[in-house]
């Protein structure tokens, strides 16, 4: 089978290629899923876990690209919850070859069904995002009705999510981004935005919940504004700097079949949409991991037509 791989930690993205490889084992409680549509993270290349296993040791060449959407074709021995032939979408293992590749072996648990009027490409976009916003909001910063709380990149993949989400929650949003980004958060559903660039952070002023997908000085920046028992959340790097009487959390996204099946209900319903941008054939990943300026929205790697 054609897959995306990498094997060069010092080369980025020059070290990829698609190439042929072995079709993936299904080990207990797996199942193999012929992928449709694909996520990736341009950082991955810089994450341990693309180059390392979970006891350390080496496993280059490895398959990068860890959301997916596509079809089970192959149930690992022990495994329960899906079936053959059944639509899912979810979260490859860290640790384990992605799904940059046209069959990947997943753990069934960090999948969840994907009803049938949800299109693979969609699909593909909401895992990471999805399930980063809402476990940055709620699981970690306790967002609740009535309380403000400030997304740094609000138009981006996570913090298009998070506005939909915190306004859902009945949550004032004020969002940060670049000035082209302006209009886009600001359909979101954002109340107020800030330019960091031109524009005081400042001016926020105090709010209950920060998520912040950016860090740097703008998480540094960001712990003086949450008032009084609030929280600081952040996916980035763990805190420099902490609200003076609050939380501060660091977290990486984790899988969840309830959540997904409930962040999938929201796409059908309308009550979310994520920011698809550029769709793009296995063929031309390469590119879409070259860094440069990429257009608006998530690029979407289209693995096999449907």
């Amino acid at each position: 089978m054609q897959a995306i791989i990498v094997r060069d930690r010092d080369a980025g993205p020059a070290g990829m290629s698609l190439t042929d490889i072995p079709y993936p084992h299904a080990a207990e409680n797996d199942v193999i899923v012929r992928v449709h549509a694909a996520g990736f993270t341009r950082g991955e290349l810089d994450w341990p876990a693309t180059w390392t296993d979970r006891a350390g040791r080496d496993r280059t060449p490895s398959v990068p690209g860890h959301e997916l959407s596509g079809v089970v074709v192959e149930l690992g021995y022990g495994t329960t919850g899906l079936s053959v032939g059944q639509r899912v979408f979810g979260l490859a293992d860290w640790t384990r070859d992605g799904s940059l590749a046209e069959y990947t072996a997943v753990e069934a648990r960090n999948l969840a069904p994907l009803p049938a009027d949800i299109d693979h490409t969609l699909a593909a976009a909401l895992p990471v995002s999805g399930l980063t916003a809402w476990q940055g909001l709620f699981d970690h910063g306790h967002l609740t009705t009535g309380q403000t709380v400030l997304i740094h990149g609000a138009a981006g993949g996570v913090g298009s999510i998070a506005v939909q989400l915190a306004r859902e929650a009945g949550a004032r949003v004020i969002g940060t981004g670049r000035a082209p980004d302006r209009d886009r958060a600001l359909a979101l559903g954002v109340h107020t935005f800030i330019d960091p660039q031109t524009e005081k952070l400042e001016d926020a002023g105090e709010v209950d919940v920060v998520l912040d997908v950016i860090g740097g000085d703008i998480l540094d920046r960001s712990a003086a504004l949450v008032r009084p028992g609030g929280t600081l959340v952040t996916v980035v790097e763990p805190p420099r700097v902490r609200p003076e009487d609050g939380r501060a959390v660091f977290f990486v996204v984790e899988p969840d079949r309830a959540r997904l099946t409930g962040l999938a209900g929201r796409v059908r319903d309308g009550r979310l949409a994520p920011v698809v941008g550029a769709v793009r054939p296995l063929t031309e990943a390469l590119a879409a991991f070259a860094p440069g300026k990429h257009g608006p929205g998530r690029t979407i790697i289209r693995v096999t037509e449907e």
